[in-house]
């Protein structure tokens, strides 16, 4: 894109990276990478086979881990053509259409599991603290309406990013620093004035994953003060136990997100390779922790998967 000026932005083609300083050693860095995906994939696929076809798992809180499974299963397909392609193959050509896509489809489904994460906060707050009216607050037609919110608020807030992108003029090195295509990233690239898309994207931050967050840990407070209020130490710990799924789900999303926000923002002067791993731990570590943490910490799932395997 160094010539971007006198060609079309169409035509342009970036140039991805992988991890400086050990393209050497790119085919075996790519066996693990392989490892993450096929067990993301395979792991978010058997939690929605197992729910689909398990009528005793249409509740609330499997149709949530459901919906969560979708959101990663989306993250691990989108960055699965490029990571591999530069790992494998030393592919590093992407055309800025198809790089503009991705910038588009990864905070998109970001911003989508985020809500996600925090419906699950809600349904866990109505679980404890309203257990006989539990079923008949979260119904299915009602689930169905907050993910559709949810979703119209993540294509509404990332739409503008493509395009506010596509209108500025490209002089610069066209070499990103990542195997797939950031906002941010691309947007370091142009030679027009940035401001206007940078305070937009830390708007739709903030509005998106920091307001979520917020929100998340404010059920949490309710729910803490519900469960404190209990008499019984038991049943305190009891309903505190079904909250760690969640919770691990929560600080495996947020912990390396917030990260390297700060960073971008606020640290410039950090190594490029800390704020490449925390990249790629941001976006997949979720797709392959969450499907082991519910397996492992819900003894019905659990149950139902290894049926499934066995029969």
């Amino acid at each position: 894109m160094s010539s971007v000026n006198d060609t079309k932005l169409n035509s342009a083609v970036v140039l991805l990276t992988g991890i400086p300083g050990l393209e050497d050693v790119h085919l075996w860095i790519s066996i693990p990478f392989c490892l993450v995906y096929i067990i993301s994939i395979v792991g978010n696929s058997v939690i929605l086979f197992v729910i689909k076809t398990d009528p005793s798992l249409h509740e609330p809180m499997y149709i949530f881990l459901s919906m969560l499974a979708v959101t990663d299963l989306g993250l691990s397909i989108t960055t699965i053509p490029t990571t591999l392609a530069i790992f494998l193959f030393n592919s590093r050509e992407i055309s800025l259409d198809a790089c503009l896509a991705q910038l588009f489809f990864i905070p998109l489904l970001q911003c989508t599991e985020s809500a996600v994460l925090l419906l699950m906060a809600f349904d866990r707050f109505i679980a404890i603290s309203n257990p006989l009216r539990y079923t008949s607050i979260l119904t299915l037609p009602r689930i169905a309406k907050m993910g559709l919110a949810f979703v119209l608020r993540g294509l509404a807030v990332i739409f503008p990013f493509p395009f506010l992108l596509k209108r500025f003029r490209y002089c610069r090195a066209n070499v990103l620093s990542h195997s797939y295509c950031m906002h941010w990233d691309v947007m370091n690239m142009a030679c027009s004035d940035i401001t206007v898309s940078y305070i937009y994207g830390l708007f739709a931050k903030l509005f998106t994953m920091g307001l979520d967050s917020l929100l998340i840990f404010l059920s949490y407070v309710m729910i803490l003060k519900t469960v404190l209020s209990v008499v019984s130490h038991t049943e305190c710990l009891r309903a505190l136990n079904t909250c760690i799924s969640h919770l691990c789900a929560v600080l495996l999303f947020y912990t390396p997100d917030i990260s390297l926000s700060v960073i971008h923002r606020f640290w410039n002067s950090s190594s490029p390779l800390l704020r490449i791993i925390l990249n790629y731990i941001s976006l997949l570590v979720p797709p392959l922790m969450n499907p082991i943490v519910y397996s492992v910490k819900s003894k019905h799932l659990r149950a139902r998967i290894i049926r499934v395997f066995i029969k």
